[in-house]
């Protein structure tokens, strides 16, 4: 659930009394949902990610600041980005992950995962809230094709007067892209975001003859699995 700033008919409040009355600056804010993120790529390309098709965050923190305008306007916003982690109890590689992503400008929650159903996302709607409290929130990019979770709060923001935007793989964000509120972007289509061209074809964008969609599995595996289960 997010809580964010309170309305008088209708529009926002620009102060409060928590900060003296003064004008909340302007803030665009970026939240990556490293989970979501990492598994919905796992689905879109039938196979584990590898150092090829993950996503490069240097590009997007560039396309990012970019999109925020002129660091010299005298209206221009602060900009913040902010990944969402959940760490195993043997974190291996991602120690140097979460350092690499420090280096890029980016602020790491990072949250053990205990059980396998740990979850992140409230704790990126509570920081969302923050912001909106601390911030005149006029862009919120967020990185997750989890629906449940953010359709909701979201498309609150956007009636609150924050320009929302939704980036994640087609395939699985169907929340945002049949949304009247949200902007949807396809991460494949931030500029420089992978390295080379991801293994997938988008039913969105299907060439005009048509486009064979491979399996991601076997048949023979899928079968003995099947098989398996109905035999108990």
């Amino acid at each position: 659930m997010l809580e964010t700033p309170e309305t008088v008919d209708g529009e926002h409040v620009e102060s409060s009394a928590a900060d003296g009355g003064r004008a909340r600056p302007p803030l665009d804010l970026l939240i990556w949902d490293a989970p979501n993120i990492d598994m919905t790529l796992s689905t879109v390309i039938g196979a584990r990610p590898t150092a090829a098709s993950r996503p490069r965050f240097d590009a997007i923190a560039a396309w990012f600041v970019e999109g925020a305008g002129d660091p010299g306007a005298p209206d221009a916003p602060e900009v913040e980005a902010c990944v969402f982690a959940n760490i195993p109890p043997q974190p291996g590689s991602l120690q140097r992950w979460v350092e690499a992503l420090r280096g890029f400008g980016y602020s790491v929650f990072a949250r053990p995962k205990s059980q396998p159903d740990d979850d992140i996302d409230q704790a990126m709607l509570d920081h969302i809230a923050v912001r909106a409290h601390s911030h005149r929130l006029r862009k919120l990019l967020v990185f997750s094709g989890d629906g449940r979770n953010f359709a909701e709060p979201l498309e609150e923001l956007v009636r609150q007067g924050t320009h929302v935007v939704v980036v994640a793989f087609s395939e699985v964000a169907g929340y945002a892209i049949g949304s009247d509120l949200l902007e949807f972007i396809d991460i494949e289509d931030v500029p420089g975001a992978f390295v080379e061209p991801l293994d997938r074809v988008r039913l969105d964008a299907l060439p005009a003859d048509g486009a064979w969609l491979r399996p991601t599995r076997s048949l023979r595996e899928f079968v003995a699995g099947f098989t398996a289960r109905r035999n108990g």
